[in-house]
């Protein structure tokens, strides 16, 4: 299943398949349970989704307090997140993503007991706040493991979290929500939050006992291993010192302009993501079916495709080497199908369809990001880099639902906002072409 994650086409000596194989014994060690602790994050952050489905009708909530409610995880998350990195680099991640995973899942259960708008601004903003140090801190996490040869595939692989959470819970939250009202005298949107929170605090526990913060300290491997892995990483950072002075130091993340761009093109790219992950449900609901249970199968459809389209982008892009048009095209991807999406008329089928591909260009464009500034910041700068660029582009996870939100308010449609994900899309793929061009000719010249 894993065979892909490195790149086996025929090994020129020895060295190289010993190193195929360390590395492809780190990837089994370490990829599907990281896999697994995002897919739970993001079920934890985008199930109110499927929550709002009954949550907002009986509680008494307007799409924009629902938008406002879902997006504000983002605040929390942008103050926090850097600081949250800064930790991780010390204290190491193990003993850091741990403690957070059990955290965040009692806050996310704990939304079971919301009763208005405040209460939920409260704990959206805490959830947000807790959850800030997992994802920047497994991106870093994994430049401690791999070099930049593996990282697109790592990252791809680690990434697919976000399709397969879709794929995987809205089946189990559509029924749910079918099955599920009045048992135990709650609401069915109760027992979702409260079936989707206890995996996360379990697999926090887990986290403390299995998980090894770098090749130094992994028992697992022998001291053969653990010197190929430590050299190659010593040689990519001395390549990166010398192709990319003044990305090192903690304040170097802060001044580059580079550092800036890569923020507003993530920003642009998570539009879509969010646009997609908290308002499926309710587009599926307005154009196909307002079964809770269809809604959650048929959501499978656009996550399972994005997820096998991560993994072969990713794969393709780390075998060619390419990275710039790679991410650039499947921008263009997700923007153009965001379009065609917010046809006035179109039908639910094909709105579908639609949708579909712009989930597929939106999470390849997402995992293939994350190889440009893991490429050239490293150090202090790479734990704030990654932080930052994160918490600048997750403030469009507070922006995305709370502007489709107000435009579903104000024209009862969504063909505005659909057009809306569609331009964020385009702004991305243009601001890559731009930093990658800088990079390349800085690149002819060292």
């Amino acid at each position: 299943m894993y065979d892909w994650v490195v790149n086996l086409a025929p090994p020129v000596s020895l060295e190289a398949q010993f190193e195929a194989a360390t590395y492809r014994k780190i990837a089994w060690r370490l990829m599907p349970f990281l896999l697994l602790c995002y897919i739970l994050a993001y079920v934890d952050r985008v199930n109110v989704g499927f929550a709002k489905l009954q949550m907002q009708r009986e509680l008494g909530m307007t799409d924009a307090v629902y938008g406002a409610g879902a997006g504000i995880f983002f605040i929390g998350y942008f103050l926090f997140e850097v600081p949250s990195n800064i930790i991780l680099q010390r204290i190491g991640a193990r003993y850091w993503i741990g403690p957070i995973m059990v955290v965040w899942g009692v806050l996310s259960a704990a939304t079971m007991f919301v009763t208005g708008p405040v209460s939920f601004y409260v704990l959206r903003f805490f959830l947000g706040i807790v959850e800030s140090g997992f994802f920047p801190g497994v991106i870093l996490y994994l430049t401690f493991w791999f070099t930049n040869k593996y990282r697109a595939k790592m990252v791809a692989m680690f990434m697919t979290g976000i399709p397969l959470s879709g794929a995987l819970t809205g089946p189990i939250s559509g029924w749910i929500l079918a099955r599920m009202s009045g048992v135990g005298h709650l609401h069915a949107w109760q027992w979702l939050f409260l079936v989707e929170g206890i995996p996360s605090l379990l697999a926090g526990l887990l986290t403390l006992a299995y998980l090894t913060d770098n090749p130094a300290k992994a028992a697992w491997l022998n001291d053969r291993e653990k010197r190929m892995v430590l050299n190659n990483l010593h040689a990519e950072e001395e390549l990166k010192k010398r192709t990319s002075p003044g990305n090192h130091k903690l304040s170097d993340a802060f001044r580059s302009v580079d550092v800036w761009i890569l923020a507003f093109i993530y920003f642009a790219y998570v539009m879509g993501n969010y646009g997609l992950g908290f308002w499926l449900p309710q587009v599926i609901h307005d154009t196909l079916t307002i079964n809770p249970l269809y809604i959650g199968w048929i959501s499978v459809i656009p996550w399972g495709a994005a997820a096998i389209g991560m993994v072969l982008a990713g794969h393709h892009s780390d075998v060619t080497g390419e990275r710039r048009w790679h991410l650039t095209l499947a921008g263009v991807l997700g923007a153009a199908a965001f379009a065609v999406s917010s046809l006035p008329g179109i039908s639910g089928t094909a709105g579908l369809a639609a949708l579909t591909i712009a989930a597929i260009g939106t999470e390849c464009a997402l995992c293939l990001f994350w190889t440009l500034p893991t490429g050239v910041l490293s150090g202090a700068a790479a734990a704030a880099g990654i932080a930052w660029i994160n918490s600048i582009g997750n403030l469009s996870g507070y922006a995305s639902p709370y502007l489709i939100g107000t435009i579903k308010d104000r024209t009862h449609s969504m063909t505005l906002a659909l057009l809306a994900l569609s331009v964020c899309q385009l702004i991305g793929s243009a601001l890559t072409l731009y930093v990658t061009r800088k990079r390349r000719a800085a690149s002819a010249l060292s």
